[in-house]
């Protein structure tokens, strides 16, 4: 079992086997109360993200927002970097997201960030993925890439 990053609740989930909780301590941040409730596993060399969407989450057309897309794709490169790298994800920094809108979300199924990793060096990680819908994820929402900066280490003495 993977060690909690010190900021989220990463636990696992009773009786989904694989899924993990991806929830920050503090429960007032964009997290909670924008997103809702998020799980988080791995699939191989991938980590999936999943939210459930609402009505809350929707905009004039009864589609997914476009911004409650681009907030999982960011949240997603957090999770995926504690998933596969098992890195802290607290500190660290979105420092490049490119996303491109495929078809629109749905709101009455999951909402799933599908990452990966492309290359890690000491200070950043570089992660790409797509945005899926349906049991097979036959329903592409959008593609995207990113660019993170890992948490700098503890200064000596702090």
């Amino acid at each position: 079992m993977k060690k909690p990053p010190s900021f989220f609740d990463c636990e696992p989930i009773d009786g989904e086997p694989g899924w993990y909780s991806w929830d920050l301590k503090d429960d007032t941040r964009f997290n909670a109360v924008v997103m809702g409730e998020l799980r988080v596993r791995q699939e191989g060399d991938r980590a999936r993200l999943r939210m459930m969407p609402e009505r809350k989450h929707t905009n004039l057309q009864d589609m997914i927002h476009g911004a409650v897309t681009l907030s999982l794709i960011d949240i997603a490169l957090f999770s995926g970097m504690h998933m596969l790298r098992e890195s802290d994800a607290g500190m660290a920094v979105t420092l490049e997201l490119s996303t491109q809108f495929i078809g629109g979300g749905k709101v009455d199924e999951p909402l799933d960030a599908v990452v990966e990793v492309l290359r890690e060096t000491r200070r950043l990680m570089f992660l790409r993925g797509e945005v899926v819908q349906g049991p097979n994820d036959e329903h592409l929402v959008a593609a995207f890439s990113g660019m993170v900066r890992k948490a700098s280490a503890p200064k000596a003495g702090k």
